[in-house]
């Protein structure tokens, strides 16, 4: 096959008949999932239901064409749909017809930034954005998705505001708490809580669903107080850009966008390589642009929303012994049927059992393990080094989910980010300087062998960071406090991989300066870039260079 040929499609490249079947059941199985969840996302979006499945068909089928995972699920998602309501409500005035549109354009202009980014091969962007800072970030997100869904879990007016404003407005209004919907919406909730946990091949989603259809045709409940979706249209979503929107729209489109692209990559290529690792095979952070920008792009030509890669349908998918692509195709097919034919029996659907549909997904995403276990990664060694700053991750973590609680969802992801990179250079700009002892062939932290004598008159330092211009002052402050009651100093470069001008210059400073006062500095261990960087930036006063500690403290007592 030809590389042109291998450009679209490559999960099918080399297809066996043996994959026929478990591709075809794992379809059936995502379909039976992912329709009624589309419909729950596109309600946390902010439009009509349907909308979800609008947006689902061509995600599906362009995504198989251009990304480069066998498992991958793609289709409208809970982060990204909360992402897309925050950034229209406000710019839409109130105008249902304009947020629909809009909602619509931003996934074509998301769409076209990924095609973009991937022409650039700007997939390398992901690693940017921690794992710790994305679990935070998905955390804030999920509990301010559960408690913007209680009110209709229960039949009581929603509050606006932020999350503990919503949570607020939930408490007060316990009192006006619509029985029929309570019973409904809560029951719904335990059943698929019941079934994901004792039979998790059983699709919990479409089970309720079902169920809460046919509550409401047999008992009359939406006569009752019990609000349902109501009208869906039938039949294939109208193609091309969305109406009423103009150039100047698109253009402010572009920023926000670029947020809802970089959370939907981050989450769907975590989820990629998760089930690639799995199954043997890599994936390609291009391709997954690409795979990604076409499925937006194609979402939003058809009517749709935002879409990214899930995790929770791709294990779906890799649970239900998914092979390749053909899968994600068949469950897109699937949707077709159901946009066809089967559209007027969703429209009976209560609202509170799509809410605990969106409850039920998104309350595996609460992982407060994760947080807790970021929180351990602390010692007492650690904390001496860097103070609280020694957990990081948990830091930026938090940050992350509280600027989502209290700032809403973008801010929320920046003030993580923004935290993450801040708390790593403060520990970069205070690296630890190890004084360093002899343990029979090798040279070990002082702190760690407090019983190993060290060497008269010399003192053997490390630095467990490159230098640079950040670090420079705090590593020269620590050499010198170090050059007390010694007559040499030896650098041990070892952990040092790379070193700028500015901390070649500070390292010739200090070492005129200690001389003055007898004390030699010299450096051992060093390796390439570092020496390649310290022999040339100062070539007029090269300091000594030794391939060993030994070597250095053995020259200077000969």
């Amino acid at each position: 096959m030809t590389d042109r040929a291998r450009l679209a499609f490559p999960s099918l490249w080399g297809y066996r008949r043996t994959f026929l079947r478990p591709d075809v059941v794992a379809g059936l199985t995502v379909w039976a999932v992912l329709v009624p969840e589309a419909l729950a996302y596109a309600s946390i979006a902010g439009v009509p239901a349907v909308v979800g499945l609008y947006a689902a068909v061509p995600a599906l089928i362009l995504y198989a064409a251009f990304g480069s995972s066998r498992h991958l699920v793609v289709g409208p998602m809970s982060a990204t749909a909360a992402l897309s309501a925050a950034i229209i409500a406000p710019i839409a005035g109130g105008d249902t017809m304009r947020y629909i549109a809009l909602t619509t354009a931003l996934a074509v202009v998301a769409g076209v930034i990924g095609l973009l980014a991937a022409l650039l091969r700007l997939g390398f962007v992901a690693s940017f954005i921690s794992e710790p800072v994305l679990k935070g970030f998905i955390i804030g997100l999920a509990l301010t998705i559960i408690t913007g869904q209680v009110p209709a879990l229960l039949g009581v007016d929603k509050s606006s505001g932020d999350f503990f404003e919503q949570l607020v407005g939930v408490l007060t209004g316990l009192g006006d708490v619509q029985w029929r919907t309570a019973v409904l919406g809560v029951g719904a909730l335990v059943v698929v809580l019941v079934l994901r946990r004792w039979l998790p091949l059983v699709p919990g989603s479409l089970v309720v669903v079902a169920l809460g259809i046919g509550a409401v045709h047999l008992f009359g409940l939406d006569s009752r107080g019990v609000e349902v979706v109501g009208d869906i249209d039938a039949g294939l979503p109208a193609m091309g850009l969305p109406a009423g929107v103009d150039l100047d729209d698109f253009v402010g489109l572009i920023g926000p966008a670029v947020g809802v692209l970089v959370i939907g990559f981050a989450e769907g290529l975590g989820a990629a390589k998760t089930y690639a690792a799995k199954a043997g095979y890599t994936v390609d952070a291009n391709r997954e642009l690409a795979g990604l920008g076409a499925a937006n792009v194609g979402a939003g030509l058809a009517s749709g929303m935002v879409v990214n890669g899930s995790l929770s349908k791709t294990a779906v998918n890799g649970g239900a012994g998914a092979r390749t692509q053909l899968s994600g195709l068949t469950a897109a097919a699937l949707v077709v049927v159901t946009l066809l034919v089967l559209t007027p029996l969703f429209e009976e659907l209560p609202d509170a059992v799509l809410s605990a549909v969106v409850i039920a997904a998104v309350l595996e995403l609460v992982d407060i393990g994760a947080l807790r276990d970021l929180y351990r990664v602390w010692t007492s060694r650690l904390g001496a080094i860097y103070g609280q700053s020694a957990r990081l991750d948990f830091l930026a973590a938090i940050a992350a989910m509280f600027g989502v609680l209290v700032f809403d969802t973008l801010p929320g992801l920046v003030i993580g980010i923004a935290v993450s990179l801040l708390l790593l250079l403060y520990r970069v700009s205070k690296p630890h300087v190890a004084t360093l002892v002899r343990a029979e062939t090798r040279w070990v932290d002082i702190d760690g062998h407090p019983e190993l004598p060290t060497v008269p008159g010399v003192r053997v330092l490390r630095v467990e960071a490159g230098l640079f211009f950040a670090n420079a002052d705090h590593v020269r402050d620590q050499i010198v406090a170090g050059a007390t009651d010694v007559h040499l100093i030896v650098l041990d470069a070892e952990t040092s991989p790379f070193i700028d001008v500015s901390a070649v210059r500070m390292l010739a400073e200090v070492r005129r300066t200690l001389r003055r006062g007898g004390v030699d500095l010299r450096v051992a261990r060093d390796i390439g870039q570092f020496r390649d960087v310290l022999t040339t930036a100062d070539p007029d006063d090269p300091i000594p260079l030794y391939p060993s500690v030994a070597a250095a403290i053995a020259d200077d007592r000969d």
